[in-house]
């Protein structure tokens, strides 16, 4: 069975996931598009327009796609 998630791809989005505190997983993008799991980091600690702190490790964003799971219905 396939997870449902969500990518993080606005400010806003990782605003209400940081405010959640929700667990995010860290997706490595290859080519821009997504290749592997790269870390099944944590909740949003900080974030610029061009960085993202997880779990104390920086991630950029151009190099890296942000999920969160969807509950399940």
């Amino acid at each position: 069975m396939n997870t449902a998630y969500k990518v993080l791809s606005s400010d806003a989005d990782i605003f209400a996931a940081a405010l959640a505190q929700v667990k995010v997983y860290v997706v490595q993008l290859i080519e821009g598009k997504p290749h592997v799991i790269a870390d099944y980091a944590g909740p949003v600690q900080k974030w610029t327009p061009e960085y993202v702190l997880l779990a104390g490790m920086t991630y950029r964003r151009d190099e890296f796609e942000f999920r969160v799971r969807l509950p399940k219905k």
